[in-house]
């Protein structure tokens, strides 16, 4: 069974959420994966670029880990939120993206403290893994010769990290996992 929802329209998490546990009647793991990335140049931001970016980086997984939280209670359940290596090192033209994933960071941590001991709370990192559709063949190559591991990571690496946190970390809470091949060791 597949579920869906407009994650900016008000009352959708609610709404979800309630429809999972009518279907399942529980919830072990809330993977806050959906995201919005675009640039946004320094004298050109919008109001709805801002409400769409933190909509979607963070107000979406605060409001779904709200309305998860008394079923992942329930079951011992956690939280794994979707970040960015860009939320500690800022990307050039994406200060409001940065920004949010930054705020969702925090949230992680928040969220961690104020929903444990029963539900643990992460975050997973990634770096290099897909590209964005204007990157060309050469900012690829930059970017992959910055990395401690020579190459682009795939999403399974980043759902292996994601099954580490959900499912193998039992004493683990409030923790980011840079997935990025080591390029946040190049500074």
């Amino acid at each position: 069974s597949i579920i869906q929802a407009d994650l900016l329209s008000p009352g959708a998490a609610d709404t979800l959420i309630a429809h999972v546990s009518k279907v399942w009647q529980r919830l072990d793991v809330l993977v806050n994966n959906a995201s919005t990335f675009y640039p946004t140049r320094i004298g050109t931001i919008t109001e709805a670029q801002w409400v769409d970016l933190f909509g979607t980086n963070v107000k979406a997984p605060l409001f779904l880990a709200q309305a998860a939280a008394p079923l992942l209670r329930h079951h011992g359940g956690s939280i794994v939120n979707i970040t960015d290596i860009h939320a500690e090192r800022s990307l050039k033209y994406h200060s409001v993206y940065c920004m949010a994933k930054a705020a969702l960071i925090h949230l992680t941590k928040s969220l961690a403290k104020e929903l444990g001991p029963e539900i643990r709370v992460n975050a997973v990192s990634p770096g290099a893994i897909l590209w964005s559709e204007n990157a060309t063949e050469e900012a690829k190559a930059t970017v992959i010769k910055r990395t401690v591991l020579k190459r682009q990571g795939t999403p399974e690496d980043i759902a292996a990290a994601v099954k580490f946190f959900a499912c193998e970390a039992p004493f683990v809470t409030g923790q980011i996992l840079a997935v990025d091949g080591g390029r946040t060791l190049f500074g």
